[in-house]
């Protein structure tokens, strides 16, 4: 995945996609959002924040490590 730098720019990619694919889950019991294919996480975030802003999104997607985590998704 390409790393994306910038609030506008970062703000922009997201934007268009996060509304329909992001679900909220917990992550070994800490809240954050993952992205699913029917119902299997293929993607989670984590938000770093500093003052009050966003200043980093790291995503993992690697299958053989989210399989190590205990992810519960929220609302099902």
């Amino acid at each position: 995945m390409k790393e994306v730098r910038g609030a506008v720019v970062v703000a922009e990619s997201f934007a268009t996609r996060a509304h329909a694919m992001l679900r909220p889950v917990l992550i070994n019991g800490i809240a954050a959002p993952a992205w699913l294919d029917c119902g299997t996480p293929r993607a989670v975030f984590s938000f770093t924040v500093t003052d009050g802003k966003i200043t980093a999104i790291d995503i993992l997607a690697d299958p053989d490590l989210l399989g190590q985590l205990d992810i519960a998704v929220l609302g099902d």
